[in-house]
């Protein structure tokens, strides 16, 4: 499954083109490397979202073409959710 669309399968992003300009502006990483929305994702593979000054990191447990909104975050698990606090010079 492309990543742009496990995203948004996942509800991590509401919509799949938000998703594609994230990881186009790598503020999307899978494994440490950049990677385009076509990426096939796979299960273990570790992705992090750099969301403003969220930053979220999860492990891919599960893929699945279709899942219900309760079921949605069974796919993945939160390895780490943080706030950054960016500081302007």
């Amino acid at each position: 499954m492309r990543l742009d669309k496990y995203l948004k399968l996942t509800r991590l992003i509401k919509r799949r083109g938000v998703a594609k300009v994230l990881i186009n502006e790598d503020k999307i990483k899978v494994n440490g490397k950049s990677i385009k929305p076509a990426y096939d994702i796979k299960i273990n593979d570790d992705i992090k979202l750099e969301l403003g000054e969220r930053i979220i990191e999860i492990k891919v447990k599960d893929i699945k073409e279709v899942v219900t909104k309760e079921n949605a975050s069974s796919l993945y698990t939160i390895i780490k959710d943080s706030l950054t606090t960016k500081r302007k010079k």
